[in-house]
């Protein structure tokens, strides 16, 4: 199963729906420290809403250190920036493969992008707006995990495992 990696994330909110992604999903969240706030931060509790016991969360207190984790466990490890060439919906994933995104305010710093065994984007429109100033430069790290999540697990044929949501109007319906 994939791996979610999140380098120095800053915003709680992001890091909470990273977190109720990854519990839907099966896969285990890695955090690599510092971070931009406390794990019991209520904002970041708030947006993993109850999810947080299904997480299978692993936090790291440097690069090193989860480097060192790594170094025991087999697969890719897959930068995804807005300066990478490679769109990641041309890449073929692979089961062990270890989802790196960095921080929403800069990013992945040069050294963990040279160590990545590829460096992904995802593709999107980058007008520039009036008086030649930039565009869209990035996603925000919530959308840009879940984007590229459910991506490597189409390809690996794992979507077909979940349970379909129960029938509107059945017993197991949510009621409104």
């Amino acid at each position: 199963m994939p791996q979610v990696v999140l380098f120095e994330p800053q915003i709680p909110p992001n890091t909470g729906n990273v977190a109720r992604t990854c519990a839907a999903c099966g896969c285990a969240l890695h955090l690599i420290e510092p971070l931009g706030f406390r794990i019991d931060d209520r904002h970041l509790r708030r947006a993993g809403l109850d999810y947080w016991p299904l997480v299978d969360l692993h936090p790291h207190r440097s690069w090193a250190g989860f480097q060192e984790l790594r170094g025991t466990r087999p697969g890719r490890l897959l930068a995804f920036s807005s300066h990478g060439r490679l769109p990641y919906h041309q890449f073929r994933f692979e089961p062990d493969d270890w989802l790196l995104f960095g921080r929403e305010t800069d990013g992945l710093p040069a050294q963990q992008l040279r160590g990545a065994d590829a460096v992904l984007t995802i593709p999107m429109a980058r007008r520039v707006i009036e008086g030649g100033q930039p565009g869209v430069r990035s996603l925000n790290l919530s959308v840009a995990v879940g984007i590229a999540l459910f991506e490597v697990l189409r390809q690996l044929g794992l979507l077909d495992r979940f349970d379909p949501p129960p029938a509107e109007g059945s017993a197991e319906s949510p009621s409104r």
